[in-house]
């Protein structure tokens, strides 16, 4: 089976060594990919928002199946052209989508079926955004609220506001100066979660056809940029899986609270989801809350994801799509997986390109670590930097700690000019007891 391929993260690098391990795939391509996707397939020379060119390409080429990395594709309806012309697409419609294009949608959703979740208020005008918060504030002092971008905003748009000054400045951003674009049409202004702000946000991903589904290990981002979670918040610098403290019990809330009931009211409301739901939760004193919801793998928790899964991830996709999800008996692999995000000097804010890295392959002699690439190219037999977040260094072991480990010595043998990269992954996990 010929199989297409949409992104050029880290994510798709992941997704395309395990498409590329299954007996089904007889080729690959990737669309636009990247150095490290070359390597593995064949990279095509289109974008992940040109539809028509994909689709066309797909029909073109015998595709059978089309997996779908980025959020953007889906919001834009890639889903929906492909059904149409009866090409099978793993990934969810854009009514379905939504879930996560849309935040305030996701949190009406919420609101709707009972899922727990932060109070929230939505502003679709600055001044009502600003009549918000100057209530906010007046009624409360020193408590933070969080704004954020209603549309995708690539993991960014997000404000914690600790004064008056901080939340005018946040809708100035979003809803005046529009640097997120349409993101910024409406804002949501949520409380507060200090659980959120510590780092302790969980990633729970879901296979699903719509009615079966089937959850993945629990997974853990690091979403700023600096050591401590400080700074700015990024596309994510790495990951862990599974999380040592989150229990057989807290899976199941989250499985019975949080995922099932959010699927059923997008069923309801004639949305139905296939593809991989994730929410990103938060336990704080009061139990679970979920903060958001996303519509396909997540980046960097697909590089550990694929590097625990044990079963065909094309058979999976395949049964999905054909509504038979309950058939299949999705195993991984024991022990733990840790993913360390190398990113170019200046990220998430400018940076330069260009660079030329050295290192990969040495690191990726080392027994347990694979370097999935990001922003990649290949510039005469040299390959450069092209992007914010460069390399994903992957690491397993039979201990969290030993995943660690073996990350970062692979992240040792790698160098390219201006490189930095967040030296704590994982240690608050290794150390919390929820």
């Amino acid at each position: 089976m010929k199989i297409l391929l949409i992104g050029s993260g880290g994510r798709e690098s992941a997704l395309a060594w395990k498409i590329k391990q299954s007996p089904k795939c007889s080729e690959l391509f990737v669309a636009p990919g990247n150095a490290g996707t070359r390597e593995i397939a064949e990279n095509v020379p289109i974008q992940p928002h040109e539809i028509v060119k994909l689709l066309e390409f797909a029909w073109r080429r015998g595709v059978g199946l089309t997996i779908v990395g980025p959020d953007d594709p889906l919001a834009l309806g890639i889903v929906d052209a492909f059904q149409t012309a009866q090409i099978p697409i793993f990934g969810p419609t854009r009514a379905a989508a939504k879930a996560e294009s849309s935040k305030s949608y996701a949190k009406q959703l919420m609101a709707s079926v009972g899922v727990p979740t932060a109070n929230f208020q939505i502003a679709d005008y600055p001044k009502g955004a600003l009549d918000i918060v100057g209530q906010h504030f007046r009624d409360t002092t020193g408590v933070p609220i969080v704004i954020k971008a209603d549309g995708l905003a690539r993991g960014k748009g997000v404000y914690v506001c600790f004064s008056l000054e901080d939340a005018e400045r946040a809708i100035d951003e979003l809803m005046v100066r529009r640097i997120y674009g349409d993101a910024g049409d409406r804002v949501l202004i949520e409380d507060f979660v200090p659980e959120v702000a510590s780092g302790q946000e969980i990633s729970l991903h879901a296979f699903t056809d719509g009615r079966s589904i089937s959850m993945f290990p629990s997974a853990q981002d690091h979403k700023q940029v600096g050591n401590n979670n400080q700074g700015p918040n990024t596309g994510g610098m790495g990951a862990i899986a599974p999380v040592p403290w989150f229990t057989k019990d807290h899976r199941k809330i989250v499985e019975t609270r949080i995922v099932e009931s959010v699927l059923q009211g997008l069923a309801f409301d004639k949305r139905k989801f296939v593809g991989c739901l994730y929410p990103g939760v938060v336990l704080t004193p009061q139990g679970f809350l979920a903060i958001e919801y996303n519509a396909r793998f997540g980046d960097p928790e697909a590089q550990v994801y694929m590097r625990l899964l044990k079963t065909d991830l094309v058979v999976i996709c395949l049964a999905c799509i054909e509504g038979r999800l309950h058939e299949i008996n999705v195993e991984w692999n024991q022990g733990f997986a840790a993913c360390v995000v190398i990113a170019s000097g200046g990220y998430p804010g400018e940076f330069q390109t260009g660079y030329p890295i050295v290192g990969i392959e040495d690191a990726s002699k080392i027994p347990g670590v694979q370097v999935f690439h990001a922003g990649t190219t290949l510039r005469d037999g040299v390959v450069e930097t092209a992007g914010g977040r460069v390399l994903s260094v992957t690491g397993v072991g039979t201990t969290l700690k030993d995943a660690l480990d073996c990350a970062y010595e692979g992240v040792k043998h790698i160098h390219f000019e201006g490189m930095h990269y967040r030296t704590d992954i994982g240690l608050r996990a290794l150390t919390t007891r929820n």
